[in-house]
């Protein structure tokens, strides 16, 4: 961690030009990381119930950013298909500390991450249900976001410590969201979790080795609207954080590149192991983005059946009334590839393997 740690401030220090702050944040989350472990193991005495709670049948969202992984995540849980790790959970993942933080989430706020996100492209706060990388980042400092936000613009490429062929955290990972889902279901009262993780999609045959019982949902859409829309989302915060578009133009040019190709990894990686059969597609249902707009009732209808569910009258009353809403939906997001000196043809070419497999290519006039 320390090297990871190092790595950062030299980013922060060099490119973005933020030197003190690291000092506070890194001390601030010491102390953070202490509380946690302390309180986690005050946890196990006040809370026996987390040594016979079991992760069983999680519901586990995969795919690219983008793809719609926030929306279906957040009505499964909002429709009490499961729980799921809302962001202030994942920050402080002790029974007793979100108890005694919970109060005071309102003033806690004014300095949470969550901030810097523009509400267009991800509403978010810490009461809101997040993706469960976000714990395995705080736990660790390292993973998914650490690279595309920090490491990304390293002189050298740090990729490499984030391919599990080269440095595999896996099962420290998976560890760590074990524990994290076990206090999420005692502190909410469920007997299921919701989960939603990028970075499964590159892991998911050893996911399925070590909860065999999973439902994994991947959503794919096409990448000529997931990669530019990431980085619309990814840059917004950037630049609301340390000024991504004032910083040279090689400098971003270079970190551009960096996150599209670790953006279309993420695709090969899941269609590797999806083509050569590595990966169980009896727990893996796909999910087209497209369908989910504009057929999300028949989606669900066949969605319940692979969660081994019986919908309540409540949630097939709140299915009808999110397709009639997803049909009319018009995202308030918009970004041009250009920007990011993306090219709608290239990713066509480097991604043809999403299409081959799941999607319709669509012509370049309606892209």
């Amino acid at each position: 961690m320390l090297n990871r740690l190092s790595l950062a401030y030299g980013v922060l220090a060099g490119t973005f030009k933020v030197r003190f702050v690291p000092f506070v944040l890194a001390f601030l989350y010491a102390n953070l990381r202490i509380a946690v472990w302390v309180a986690q193991a005050l946890d196990n005495v006040a809370f026996p119930k987390l040594r016979t709670t079991k992760v069983a049948r999680p519901i586990v969202i995969v795919g690219n950013p983008r793809t719609g992984t926030t929306f279906l995540h957040r009505f499964l849980v909002e429709n009490d298909f499961g729980s799921g790790m809302h962001l202030y959970r994942s920050l402080y993942p002790s029974i007793l500390l979100q108890k005694v933080l919970r109060p005071f989430l309102p003033l806690l706020e004014k300095v949470s991450p969550a901030r810097f996100h523009q509400s267009a492209a991800h509403e978010t706060n810490l009461s809101s249900v997040e993706t469960d990388d976000v714990s395995v980042f705080f736990r660790y400092f390292d993973g998914f976001f650490l690279y595309g936000f920090f490491l990304a613009w390293d002189d050298t490429d740090r990729m490499p410590l984030f391919d599990p062929s080269v440095r595999d955290t896996t099962g420290r990972d998976f560890d760590w969201l074990e524990a994290a889902w076990k206090r999420s279901l005692v502190a909410q009262g469920s007997d299921r979790i919701v989960a939603k993780l990028f970075s499964t999609g590159p892991r998911t045959p050893a996911f399925l080795k070590r909860f065999p019982d999973a439902h994994i949902l991947y959503m794919v859409r096409d990448p000529v609207e997931v990669i530019p829309s990431t980085f619309s989302l990814v840059t917004g915060v950037l630049d609301k954080a340390f000024g991504y578009s004032t910083l040279p133009d090689d400098v971003r040019g270079r970190y551009n590149e960096r996150l599209y190709l670790a953006l279309v990894d993420l695709f090969r990686r899941f269609h590797a192991d999806w083509t050569s059969g590595t990966i169980d597609r009896s727990r893996v249902m796909v999910v087209s983005y497209d369908r989910m707009m504009k057929d999300f009732d028949g989606l669900m209808a066949e969605m319940i059946p692979f969660f081994d569910m019986h919908p309540t009258e409540a949630q097939l009353a709140a299915i009808r009334t999110t397709a009639a809403e997803q049909r009319a939906y018009t995202s308030k997001h918009t970004y041009k590839l250009e920007k990011y000196g993306l090219d709608a043809d290239r990713i066509r070419r480097d991604c043809a393997f999403v299409y081959e497999e799941w999607l319709t290519p669509r012509s370049a006039e309606s892209a």
